[in-house]
């Protein structure tokens, strides 16, 4: 049912915790099961993602998913990180079973979150982020998987 990769990062997810004084932090929910994810970044002056962090209250699913988000999104510039889909999630995990797609759009929807507070804090635009949902069971109507 679940890939090794997904089984590896739930067992032994990269980069749990919290950072202090992040330069931004997202929190999205999944009000429909339950699922939270909180992903802090740390961005340097050239806007490049020194470190990150997560905190995930969910299934299995959803903690690998954050922890692979995480490792895609170190290092990169806050463009590269905004450009990083659900799908680059998914793909970088082997997969997904169909009814935990939504927890791939939770971390896609995570790292969004996280970019807008921190253009929020340093008065910036981020050319193509929107206003990231605080709940994205709201979409999955609409969402095809």
């Amino acid at each position: 049912m679940y890939s090794e990769k997904v089984m590896d990062h739930f067992q032994n997810p990269r980069n749990v915790g919290e950072i202090e004084n992040a330069s931004g932090v997202g929190t999205v929910g999944n009000a429909k099961c339950g699922d939270i994810m909180r992903i802090y970044l740390d961005i340097d002056d050239q806007q490049i993602i020194r470190d990150v962090k997560f905190k995930t209250f969910g299934c299995g699913a959803a903690v690998a998913t954050s922890s692979m988000a995480t490792e895609l999104v170190k290092g990169k510039t806050i463009y590269e990180a905004l450009k990083i889909t659900n799908k680059a999630v998914m793909e970088a995990l082997d997969g997904l079973p169909p009814v935990k797609v939504h927890c791939s759009l939770l971390a896609e929807e995570a790292i969004h979150a996280a970019l807008w507070d921190y253009a929020q804090k340093n008065h910036i635009v981020i050319e193509g982020l929107e206003k990231p949902k605080n709940d994205i069971s709201e979409d999955e109507e609409e969402e095809e998987y």
